[in-house]
């Protein structure tokens, strides 16, 4: 018997209103769960805007002690309508110390499970070291009723060694909550190379690890008020790929989606037989790669 999942994308532009987008969050986790929905993953930092395009220490006010309102309030919405839900919140766990962190909420709206960020960017209108700690929790898959969810962000999604490691502790499925886009003034070449890159690297997790990825980023253009550049033009493209980097849906990169998937976890048991990856991997002769740079 295959061992399918039915799962919800909320692909969601964003304002400067956190209630209204909290609202809107709310109303398409109803549509997503009243379509049977159940599992729903949400966008990286989905209450606000991507404050990450400039250093202000303003914005840490935007943070939330875990527990706190925003998990209370997705606690509910789990438990309202029976589904595990992937949230992706901006912790504040002491004074001067924040993350970048996922919530998963089981079925009866308890705490499944959390993940922070590991790998932190730090580049032009991306300036996230400014505002996260890596995370200290290493990369460990969370149990849930729908099956072992690897969870991990954003930055996260180009490092295979992030997808590997949620792999070999039996993760069922990879999970990227996602933020980004182009720089306004990136020519159109430039941005089809940073999208396709961004996708092939994704489906690369996996076939590499013969699991299923879903990856769900923002939409919509959020402004540099700074100044510095034309703001982040978020590329949407939210999508799903098979274990073997098979596209199962994808989403517009330029509107407001809704996706719902069904999801074979037990393919993976098929395709792994084909393609045994894990089994001839050289174990012996890895250890390098615990170096900076093999000089």
């Amino acid at each position: 018997m295959s061992k399918t999942i039915k799962a919800g994308l909320i692909q969601q532009k964003n304002s400067e209103n956190i209630q209204s987008n909290i609202d809107k969050l709310t109303e398409n986790i109803a549509i997503c769960a009243k379509e049977g929905a159940e599992l729903v993953v949400l966008q990286e930092l989905h209450n606000s805007l991507y404050f990450c395009q400039t250093e202000e220490t303003c914005q840490f006010d935007l943070a939330e002690p875990i527990p706190g309102p925003s998990t209370e309030h997705y606690s509910k919405l789990a438990k309202k309508h029976g589904i595990v839900l992937v949230t992706s919140l901006f912790e504040k766990r002491a004074p001067g110390l924040y993350h970048n962190t996922a919530v998963v909420f089981e079925k009866d709206g308890s705490v499944a499970g959390k993940y922070r960020k590991m790998h932190i960017p730090d580049d032009p209108a991306y300036y996230e070291k400014f505002y996260f700690t890596p995370g200290d929790m290493g990369f460990e898959p969370i149990d849930t009723s729908v099956g072992k969810l690897g969870v991990l962000v954003c930055w996260d999604q180009w490092y295979p060694e992030a997808a590997r490691l949620m792999a070999l502790a039996g993760a069922e499925v990879l999970i990227y909550p996602t933020a980004i886009g182009w720089e306004s003034s990136d020519p159109k070449d430039e941005q089809q190379r940073q999208l396709d890159a961004w996708m092939i690297s994704q489906r690369g997790h996996a076939v590499a690890n013969g699991l299923p990825v879903i990856s769900v980023n923002r939409v919509g253009h959020e402004p540099d008020h700074s100044g510095q550049t034309k703001g982040i033009q978020f590329w949407g493209n939210s999508f799903v790929a098979g274990p073997q980097g098979e596209l199962l849906t994808t989403a517009p990169n330029e509107s407001e989606a809704n996706l719902l998937v069904d999801i074979d976890l037990e393919r993976s048991e098929k395709v792994r037989r084909w393609w045994p990856f894990l089994r001839d991997r050289r174990i012996d002769a890895y250890d390098d790669l615990l170096k900076r740079f093999r000089d």
